[in-house]
Parts: C-alpha cells; sequence; structure tokens
C-alpha cells in the first residue's frame, strides 16, 4: 500500500533535540512521505538546523512563523499544507524507530486510524530495541477511554478523509490539552482502537523542566487551567453531541482525580482555582458521579454547588486520608509526617546549628573547618552533627544524631542554621528564620546541572529536583571566581554567593610543615622515609551494572609500579566510596595503602608529594600546595565527548603532563623534577586563577558573614 504519508513536526526551541528527531523521519524505511516542519516563532537555532534538513532533502518543506502561536496553531497549519493520504504527527524533542510509519502502514488495510506503540525515553540506551523487519502484530485495543484519557496523537496515521469528516483540529487557545477537540470526534463511536505493537515512537522525558520544559512540565496550575478552558470552550461547541460531551466529562473527572487533586493540597490554590473549577462541574452529567468513591462524590457535589467551605473540608479529610494511609505504610513516612505537621511547629532555637557533609558518611570537608572554627571561638551555640553512624570521634561537645531518623528532623525543624556540603532530601521543608549554609564540596571541572545538556543517569527529574532544592539555599561558598561563575549559571543560584576560598582548603595553608606532616604519617602508619603518591580518580557516570550496583577495575600496572619506584614511594588510593570495599590489594602490603574510606583527604593532601588524578577536582584543591599534579586520562576521549564534557581544556590548561599508561606514569614519576621544571609556568598561571582566594582565613570570613549577621 503506497500511501503518501505528511509528518507533520511542530517546532519551538528544541534545537538540542532537533536533529536526532529529523534524522529519525528522514531515515524512515518507508520513503512516501513528505514532512512539514512548522517552526514556531523558535529563538534559539532551531531554524538554522531546519533549513539544513530542507536543502538536503526534497522532501522536506518549512512554514516559519514570526511569533510563537503554540502548538495547536502549528499543527492546524501543518494540516493545511498536507497534501498525504494520511497524517503524521512527531514532536521535535523526540523520536522514532526507522520501521515506525512502514510497520503503521502494513498494518493500516482499510483502516482510517491506527496507532503504534510509544515508549518513554530517559537515556539512550532505552531506545536500543530489535524489531522484526517480516512481523506486524496487530492489537484490538477495547478500552477506548483508557486510549482516549492519553490524549496523545503520537505514532499515529489519521486518514484525510477522517480529517475532512470531522473537521478535525487542534484548540488553539491554550498551550495543553490542545489534543482534546482533534480526538473527542474521532473515538465517539468507536469500540476498538487498533494498534501495531512493532512501530515505536520514543518519547523523551525531558531533564530540563526549569529552563525549557516541554508543555506537560508546565506549573500544575497553569496545565489545569488550560484544561478548564479547552474544556468550557468544547462544552459550548459541542450542544446536543452526547456521545462527546459523556467523554469530555469523563475527561474532566479523570484529571481532577489523578492531577488536579494534587494541586489543591494548598488552600491557597483552592482559592485561586475553586470559581473556575467549581463552573467547569456544574456542566458535568450527575451521572459521571455514580462511579466514584463517598469522598470524591462529596468533593464534586460540593464544586457542583459553589460550596467552598465544604469542598475545602472534604479535600482535608481527602489528603489527610490519603497521606495517613501512605505514612502508615512505613516507619520512614510517617517519622516525615510528624517532621511536617509537629516539630516544625516548635520554637526555632537562634543559637543551634546542623552539620552534615557528604550526606552523613563521614567527618570532613568544609563543614568540619566551620564546626571546629566555631567550637573554638563561639561555645555559645549548640551544636549537632548528622551522621549515618553515630560514633565518631569529633571534638567539642557536638550532640551527633542518625541521619533520617526522629532526633535527626527534631534539630533539623528547630535549628535556625544548616550545614551542608550536599544536596539535602527533597522533602526537608525550610521555616521563617532558616539560614541555610551550602558549602559545595568541590571546584568543578565536569559540567554541572543546567550547564549538562542530557543527563544519563537513572533520574529524569534530576535538574528539576536539583532546582527545588537549591532554591533553599541562602549562601552558597565558591572557592575562586572561576567557580563562582559556573555555580550561577549551572545551579540557578542568585542569593549571595561567599567568594573566600574553601574552609577545608585553610589547612593546607596552616599545616604544611614538615611536624603535622610526621605526625599524619605516624598517624596513619605511613613510613616516614618514603615519598607518598595519592591516586584519587573520579566517578565514572557509566560505571554501574545496574541501580546500586558498581563495577571497577584498577587501570594501572601495580607490580610493574612497585618493581620501578617501590624503594622510594608507596601510593594511597583514595576510591569513590561505591567501590571502597572491592579494592583488592593483596600482595601490595607496604606498598599501596586503601584510604578510600578515611574521612578528611585534605589531610592525604598534605601528606602527598604527587599526586594522580584524572577528572576528579581534587587537583583544584591540590594545587594550593603547589606540588606536581599528574593525570592519568587513558579514556580522555570518551570522557570528554561520551560522558559529561569540561569547563576547561583538559588538554591545555591542566597544571601537569596527561598520562595514559603504566609507562608513562612511571616515567613521569621518576623524572618528577623535570615534570616541575616543564609545567613550572602552566601551574603559574592556573594557581593565580584557581587558588587566589585562599590565605587559610576562609573559614574565619565566612562565620562572620554567615553568622554574625543574623
Amino acid at each position: 500500500m503506497d500511501k503518501l504519508v505528511t509528518i507533520i513536526v511542530t517546532v519551538y526551541n528544541t534545537a538540542e533535540f532537533l536533529e536526532e528527531c529529523l534524522t529519525s523521519i528522514t531515515n524512515q524505511v518507508y520513503k512516501n512521505i513528505e514532512i512539514i516542519i512548522v517552526n514556531d516563532g523558535s529563538t534559539d537555532n532551531s531554524s538554522e538546523i531546519i533549513e539544513q534538513y530542507t536543502t538536503a532533502d526534497s522532501r522536506c518543506h518549512s512554514i516559519n512563523l514570526t511569533e510563537n502561536k503554540g502548538v495547536g496553531f502549528a499543527r492546524n497549519l501543518g494540516i493545511e499544507q498536507a497534501s498525504g493520504d494520511f497524517v503524521y504527527f512527531v514532536d521535535s524533542d523526540d523520536f522514532i524507530n526507522e520501521h515506525a510509519l512502514d510497520k503503521l502502514v502494513q498494518g493500516l488495510g482499510n483502516k482510517t486510524y491506527i496507532m503504534g506503540r510509544t515508549k518513554k525515553l530517559t537515556n539512550k540506551e532505552d531506545s536500543n530495541i530489535d524489531i522484526d523487519e517480516h512481523e506486524v502484530t496487530i492489537r484490538k485495543r477495547n478500552k477506548v477511554f483508557k486510549v482516549l484519557q492519553n490524549l496523545s496523537v503520537l505514532n499515529s496515521l489519521f486518514s484525510m478523509e477522517i480529517i475532512r469528516k470531522y473537521n478535525l483540529r487542534f484548540s488553539e487557545e491554550t498551550d495543553c490539552y490542545t489534543e482534546i477537540a482533534f480526538l473527542l470526534p474521532l473515538y465517539k463511536n468507536r469500540s476498538v482502537i487498533y494498534q501495531v505493537k512493532e512501530s515505536v515512537y520514543f518519547r523523551r522525558l525531558r531533564n530540563d523542566p526549569i529552563t525549557n520544559p516541554s508543555l506537560m512540565q508546565q506549573d500544575r496550575e497553569k496545565i489545569l487551567k488550560d484544561f478548564l478552558t479547552v474544556y468550557n470552550q468544547l462544552k459550548a461547541e459541542l450542544k446536543g453531541n452526547n456521545k462527546e460531551q459523556k467523554l469530555l466529562d469523563k475527561l474532566l473527572i479523570h484529571f481532577y482525580r489523578s492531577k488536579f487533586i494534587l494541586i489543591m493540597r494548598d488552600a491557597t490554590q483552592i482559592d485561586r482555582n475553586f470559581e473556575q473549577l467549581a463552573t467547569a462541574m456544574e456542566k458535568v452529567s450527575p451521572a459521571q458521579y455514580k462511579n466514584q468513591n463517598l469522598l470524591v462524590r462529596g468533593e464534586l457535589k460540593a464544586l457542583r454547588n459553589h460550596k467552598l467551605k465544604s469542598y475545602k473540608r472534604a479535600v482535608s479529610i481527602h489528603h489527610f486520608g490519603r497521606e495517613s494511609k501512605q505514612n502508615f505504610t512505613s516507619k520512614t513516612k510517617l517519622t516525615r509526617q510528624i517532621y511536617k505537621d509537629i516539630l516544625q511547629k516548635r520554637p526555632l532555637n537562634e543559637k543551634k546549628i546542623v552539620f552534615e557533609s557528604f550526606l552523613g558518611k563521614n567527618y570532613a570537608d568544609s563543614p568540619k573547618y566551620i564546626y571546629e572554627y566555631m567550637v573554638k571561638h563561639y561555645p555559645e551555640y549548640e551544636f549537632v552533627w548528622s551522621f549515618n553512624e553515630t560514633n565518631h570521634d569529633i571534638p567539642g561537645n557536638a550532640k551527633q544524631v542518625k541521619r533520617l531518623s526522629l532526633a535527626y528532623y527534631y534539630h533539623m525543624a528547630t535549628a535556625k542554621y544548616w550545614v551542608s556540603n550536599m544536596r539535602q532530601p527533597l522533602h526537608l521543608q525550610k521555616r521563617e528564620g532558616n539560614v541555610f549554609l551550602q558549602t559545595w564540596h568541590g571546584t568543578p571541572l565536569k559540567k554541572l546541572v543546567f550547564d549538562m545538556d542530557e543527563v544519563y543517569s537513572a533520574n529524569p527529574k534530576y535538574k528539576q529536583q536539583f532546582y527545588e532544592q537549591s532554591r533553599l539555599w541562602d549562601y552558597l561558598i565558591a572557592a575562586n571566581s572561576y567557580s563562582s561563575d559556573i555555580f550561577k549559571s549551572a545551579f540557578k543560584f542568585d542569593k549571595v554567593m561567599l567568594e573566600d576560598g574553601y574552609p577545608r582548603n585553610d589547612t593546607l595553608y596552616i599545616n604544611n610543615n614538615s611536624d603535622y606532616i610526621t605526625k599524619m604519617k605516624t598517624k596513619l602508619n605511613i613510613p616516614l622515609d618514603k615519598k607518598v603518591i595519592l591516586y584519587a580518580p573520579t566517578w565514572r557516570d557509566d560505571e554501574f551494572y545496574e541501580p546500586g550496583k558498581y563495577k571497577f577495575n584498577l587501570k594501572f600496572d601495580l607490580q610493574k609500579m612497585q618493581e620501578k619506584f617501590g624503594e622510594e614511594y608507596v601510593i594511597l588510593l583514595r576510591m569513590h566510596y561505591f567501590i571502597a570495599d572491592d579494592l583488592n590489594i593483596n600482595g601490595y602490603e607496604g606498598f599501596v595503602y586503601n584510604m578510600s574510606k578515611y574521612d578528611d583527604i585534605a589531610e592525604l593532601y598534605l601528606i602527598s608529594d604527587i599526586l594522580i588524578t584524572d577528572y576528579s577536582s581534587v587537583f583544584f584543591d591540590y594545587s594550593n600546595l603547589r606540588r606536581p599534579i599528574l593525570f592519568y586520562t587513558y579514556d580522555l576521549e570518551k570522557y570528554r565527548d561520551q560522558l559529561r564534557g569540561f569547563y576547561i581544556d583538559i588538554e591545555n590548561e591542566v597544571p601537569g603532563p596527561l598520562v595514559k599508561t603504566t609507562d608513562e606514569i612511571i616515567d613521569a614519576v621518576l623524572n618528577i623534577d623535570k615534570v616541575t621544571i616543564e609545567y613550572k609556568e602552566k601551574y603559574d598561571v592556573f594557581y593565580d586563577k584557581i587558588c587566589s582566594w585562599e590565605s587559610g582565613k576562609a573559614t574565619e570570613k565566612i562565620v562572620k558573614k554567615v553568622f554574625k549577621n543574623h
């Protein structure tokens, strides 16, 4: 069946995804297509990308709008220009399997409408699927309303015959739910929907709903208002069309229960949206209430009768019941509810500070140095440390509480000050008067959060969650102007940036002397007559088998290194905590020491004569010592090009040589004086850029700004 298919692609500021989208369309196995690309007033470089495709492929045609008119308008414009027998819609941040259209066309027969399968995409691996080129499996979907409630026109073939017959058009007055007007007439008389299993459309779950959200990642209140606008408009237009009216009412009830009731947790949201929602609910046939539970029926009737107080009471009972049911399923949820409903109402202690480092894993980093300074100079404060295990030997009289315990939540709820170097749990809420000092945990080499295009990790909500968490920070510490600029961009941070250096680096200036180094070597049982090489690589984002299971192989030859410089040096391994217990150094006792679980890496810096790293931010801190640094970058091309990218040119800007083999490491170590001379000028430039704010007094400056100003 050689039907001409018109593919309509609407584009609005999706340049980062557009090439992948258009390439997947032009590479379709089914060739009898025309491609109409509607550029809906994009302000990024989407127009340049579109021009490349219209120039290279005669099947591609573009319509360029000078201002953004919305997806409904753009799709309607595409339909008006279509000359195909069938129409197929693609969102410009998605892409399709090369067989997607071919399989749909094969499954058509005499059908005027057929749909394929949509697969949510969070990373590249999700698109690695095998399609049988010779098979077409047609499923009958008998639950038509269940298909309709997805409100998707994607990966479906719509014949121009039915588009003209029913005058199918998208709503143009809103951004969201424009598909309802298009789909309702199509579904009203259908008892079955045909689906082709082998036709696969990849729907991207965008990981940046803050900077560039998809339509359905917009504010919930905006989504609610758009739905009600479309609902009211169609209700007025569909008088007398009982089947469409019924489907429309079912959609309103469905979305009220699944989405809109969540907005009504907040009393201010109820006040803002009650009248519009109540006016819409008036139009719903009471017959739609019959299958709802008692609570929901009460809410719907209160809405229908415009009884605000009754509705608030019903919604309050609904959410209390819902949350109570969830909370009593686990001790964790119950503890969080006690924190929210009871502990946060306790008085705020103006002199209490809660400290945490690396999510409670250890006593280290800038929180440690801020705490020790305050213990010495401001003992009148009440100090609390959050740990995963509360048996740490720390100076001062701080309480130690188990992280995420009831005691932890009590102190988080009642402490005026929070000091942490990592993101806090999403469910933590700041109170009026809370002050959050975010110290962060390194100068960035790898791109962070909003400076990253794609996040290939297990959590597609990473950027959104990071944004929400960072809104709670009042102060953020930057060690240098380089970091300050990046943090403002990558974290979208617009509060107080403390530009005084890192408290954790003060020790590199105060304790950089032979007495302290000897004391530390003795404490750690490191031979006093040996020089020390510290190996501290980064964690690689792709080094896991599955969430919670990690893989690791040491990438150099310890035996060869021991033979070549074991008489003069020892090696300290400081690996990521994920694989700290998996290191096997049997046979290398006295030459290799596993320090992966040692709390304070700054103390390891001080006793080390040479640092070997790769893409970890440790070299920024270590450069304060002006000691040699080697960069073991055996996978540079992969790491730079396929993972997260760098802020600086590692091949030209770092203060030491890039080595890629064990032999190159050995040669550099044996000739370290020569390496130092060769890289002196580059090291000096780097030091001025990264270390110029450091003086050994960062802690003192920061404490006076944060704790004495409140």
